[in-house]
């Protein structure tokens, strides 16, 4: 089994990139390695994507493209194409194996011989920013998502995994990591039926025990829905402000209350914003990004204008602008007034000129302040230079040797613009 080589390729959400790093480390402790980018894979493991039409194509094209270089290899496929498509997928070449389930994913571990089953990961590859799936499964029925279809069963870690996993990310170099699910607010809902409140299991108890791990790093929330940023959640941010970064990536989906009811969007506009407006208010200058689908069925310009104004409301320091992608078999997918791709593409640009604004606004009132950045990458502009994401999310540039790689680097920030913030090291270089 030593000499087996593995090759490992995920499309699409955070999720994913987590379920791979699970089987790849899992087959890695049997004596798989990683393939070299020229050399062929004895198996390849394709983790697919189904939120939109072209994510399906794409998957196809990525499992051929892994057959035809890979001509001997045995391709196990899974992710939200495979579930949606089995058959489908069964018929494309190499194709060994479809995973439908991801709950199935410790048993495919054990059919390769893998005997003591992991509960999570240990590391993330070569990635300074390592991801913890918490949560799988989507309840909700938002008329353009085909999501809560292939996911549909709500799963809940036990904390004592995603701890232990917290202690041996960090122990393997990691000092940020980003909790994760395909509906993170719903962390714990599923084990709180026919308990007294005060048993539940919720995200901020979850938090609360991560937070008590020694060392130096961070947590930072992927995406939330507004809904579920609870006043006690909020209480757990504000108590542990070197602990989880001052930064909330909470979806819109739209400023039109008509086109979110459309949409089956849990609440307006009015109250979205009461809420991004109390994180301002409790939180530290926090960074708030969001999603927004540009060119629903019907949405007229002035609707459109509405998604702008809310932005403008809120202050987002960086907006996710999605053309509308009629999904088929979804609701929104047969709904009257679809747009052209044309008025898409045109608001897609209005939009992305708001962001612009917006974020050179934010990024302006981070110059004076000290951000503790994750040193990621090499400056591609200026030599002697690294580049990372700071605790409020925002790209820093700053002057840097080699050994700061990977670290969490505390900088001072002199410049920005629209692009990038540029700093220097707090008693540094």
């Amino acid at each position: 089994m030593a000499s087996s080589k593995l090759k490992t390729l995920t499309l699409g959400c955070k999720v994913n990139q987590y379920e791979t790093e699970y089987l790849r480390e899992g087959l890695h402790s049997i004596g798989f390695s990683d393939a070299d980018k020229d050399e062929g894979a004895d198996l390849c493991i394709v983790n697919t994507c189904t939120v939109t039409n072209e994510g399906d194509s794409k998957s196809r094209q990525i499992i051929r493209k892994m057959a035809k270089e890979n001509p001997t290899s045995n391709i196990v496929v899974m992710g939200c194409y495979a579930t949606r498509a089995p058959e489908e997928v069964r018929q494309l070449p190499n194709v060994v194996e479809v995973v439908t389930d991801k709950r199935e994913l410790p048993d495919i571990l054990g059919r390769f011989g893998v005997v003591d089953i992991p509960t999570g990961i240990s590391s993330f590859g070569n990635r300074k920013r390592a991801y913890i799936k918490v949560q799988d499964g989507c309840l909700l029925k938002c008329s353009y998502c085909i999501i809560p279809s292939v996911r549909p069963n709500v799963i809940s870690r036990p904390p004592g995994h995603i701890l232990d996993e917290v202690r041996r990310l960090y122990d393997s170099g990691h000092q940020e990591m980003v909790l994760t699910g395909v509906h993170l607010g719903h962390y714990g809902v599923e084990q709180n039926k026919g308990k007294p409140k005060k048993d539940w299991l919720r995200l901020h108890h979850l938090l609360e025990k991560m937070v008590k791990i020694p060392g130096d790093f961070r947590l930072r929330l992927s995406s939330i829905e507004a809904t579920e940023i609870t006043h006690e959640l909020i209480d757990v941010l504000v108590a542990n402000p070197e602990k989880i970064c001052p930064h909330m990536h909470v979806c819109l989906q739209s400023g039109s209350d008509r086109i979110l009811r459309l949409m089956r969007r849990r609440w307006g506009t009015k109250r979205f914003i009461d809420r991004c407006h109390l994180l301002q208010e409790r939180l530290d200058l926090p960074a708030l990004t969001t999603d927004l689908i540009v060119g629903f069925p019907g949405e007229t310009d002035e609707e459109f204008q509405q998604s702008c104004d809310v932005s403008r409301a809120v202050g987002f320091s960086k907006i996710h602008a999605f053309p509308f992608s009629a999904r088929r078999t979804t609701p929104a997918a047969d709904m009257a007034g679809q747009l052209s791709k044309k008025e898409k593409q045109g608001r897609i640009r209005r939009l992305i000129e708001v962001e612009r604004e917006l974020k050179e606004e934010y990024h302006q009132k981070l110059v004076g302040r000290n951000l503790t950045v994750l040193a990621e990458s090499p400056s591609r502009e200026k030599e002697g230079h690294l580049v990372g994401t700071s605790c409020r999310y925002a790209p820093v540039e700053f002057a840097a040797d080699e050994s700061m790689y990977g670290q969490l680097v505390e900088v001072t920030i002199v410049h920005a613009d629209s692009e990038k913030l540029s700093g220097i090291v707090v008693n540094g270089l």
